[in-house]
């Protein structure tokens, strides 16, 4: 496994990681999940990610009870959890002061844990003042209830705002990101966060990097029925990537990359993660997984990176054709 560096901080975490998310509570059961884990763990994962919305709070019990079973240190692990949608009380969601504390209070119940290395803010709430939520990060750290605290989803500008409130108050800053970045998903970590690598000591946790699944090559040729998309709480997505005009031309695309992949020695799962992990700000690629067989062919993408050749590169970005733009250097 390789280990890289969060962001500007001294916490190395291993490039691929594993979530519970869709998976724990909803298509598989504890025993299962443990297997998976453990799968994941023997690989050399240290980072496990989840989060207090995550199957109403029963893949954070899962997860504890996981950590228990197999009697792994502490010391050894990089956990989190994610705050905003904490259930249907007036103030169990969002990022007041009041949720944030009560969410990381219970969350860590669920996870039968002291701490949690990493916490999120799940989105940006539009309700709350950043200055409000910034206080309350830099309580629950105070507390030593988390280590590190970061934002999933936000725009730079919130970010940037954020970590200017916690400089100017002598706070602790945002350090991590957890954003959507896969082949067919790469404005906001290629573009928009581009500058925040350098000024702030940005570190990413990308998810889906599969694109739910798209980049598999599972639904080439249709919905497989013990797919995330074959539940109906799932609709919604299974639509969005299937049924719109936007998902056919990309299945197009997946069709053609996995001629691309063939010819490299790589199955398309591979090379996706290998696509995401090449990005130097990309600090892990969290990964999930219904069968612990999937886990393990996850994880031997480490061991083929270098199949990712500069000219297998070219071939994709000519398929993709959607590389974001560079800023426009109007000195020239």
């Amino acid at each position: 496994m390789e280990y890289r560096f969060l962001g500007r901080s001294g916490l190395k975490v291993s490039a691929l990681s594993f979530g519970s998310w869709v998976t724990f509570g909803d298509q598989i059961d504890e025993d299962i999940a443990y297997n998976c884990m453990k799968e994941a763990y023997d690989a050399g994962v240290n980072f496990f990610d989840n989060a207090e919305a995550y199957s109403e709070g029963q893949s954070e019990k899962m997860m504890g009870n996981i950590i228990k079973k197999a009697g792994w240190k502490r010391t050894d692990l990089v956990l989190s959890t994610k705050i905003f949608w904490g259930g249907e009380g007036p103030n169990d969601s969002g990022l007041s002061y009041k949720h944030i504390i009560e969410g990381t209070n219970a969350a860590l119940k669920r996870m039968q844990t002291d701490y949690v290395d990493l916490i999120f803010c799940h989105r940006p709430d539009k309700f709350t003042p950043i200055e409000e939520t910034v206080w309350a990060m830099n309580q629950v750290i105070q507390q030593g209830k988390a280590f590190y605290w970061g934002t999933s989803e936000w725009s730079s500008e919130q970010i940037r705002e954020a970590y200017q409130i916690a400089r100017r108050e002598n706070l602790r800053p945002p350090l991590m990101e957890q954003p959507q970045y896969n082949m067919f998903h790469r404005d906001r970590v290629e573009k928009e966060y581009a500058r925040l690598y350098d000024e702030i000591g940005l570190g990413t946790t990308i998810w889906s990097p599969l694109a739910s699944g798209l980049l598999t090559g599972k639904y080439n040729d249709g919905v497989p029925d013990d797919s995330r998309l074959s539940l109906e709480k799932y609709k919604w997505l299974r639509e969005n990537l299937l049924e719109t005009e936007s998902g056919k031309q990309k299945l197009k695309k997946v069709g053609k990359l996995a001629n691309v992949a063939d010819k490299a020695g790589l199955t398309m799962p591979e090379m996706a993660l290998a696509w995401c992990l090449r990005n130097e700000h990309v600090s892990t690629v969290i990964t999930g997984a219904s069968k612990p067989e999937q886990v393990k062919q996850n994880m031997q993408t480490i061991d083929k990176l270098d199949k990712l050749t500069d000219d297998v590169l070219n071939e994709i970005e000519t398929i993709l054709d959607n590389k974001p733009e560079e800023e426009k250097d109007f000195r020239r």
